[in-house]
């Protein structure tokens, strides 16, 4: 149990945190405003979210302009890639104990 225990990140027990990277892991990027609303959330929640992943390299973000417009996009890392599915099988195992 506590080797299942130790796949677990602490970084995803939000479930934001966990809805962001699961919503990148099956698109290669999203902007700013497609994340917010695709989970339904604040402006000020998402963005204190993303720096989270951000600063742990497990998100890449891209600012570029859009004519006029700045426009912002997130995708994984490799390493926030490796980090989730981890998380998704250490989940997965604590969910199939017998």
């Amino acid at each position: 149990m506590t080797t299942i225990l130790s796949g677990l990140n602490k970084l995803f027990d939000s479930r934001i945190r966990l809805g962001i990277m699961a919503v990148l892991s099956v698109n290669e990027q999203l902007d700013f405003n497609m994340l917010k609303e695709l989970l339904q959330i604040t402006d000020g929640n998402l963005a204190s979210h993303l720096k989270a992943l951000e600063k742990n390299e497990l998100i890449c973000v891209q600012k570029q302009f859009v004519g006029r417009k700045p426009n912002t996009t997130y995708s994984t890392t490799l390493l926030g890639k490796e980090m989730f599915v981890q998380h998704l099988q250490a989940l997965e195992k604590l969910i199939n104990l017998p």
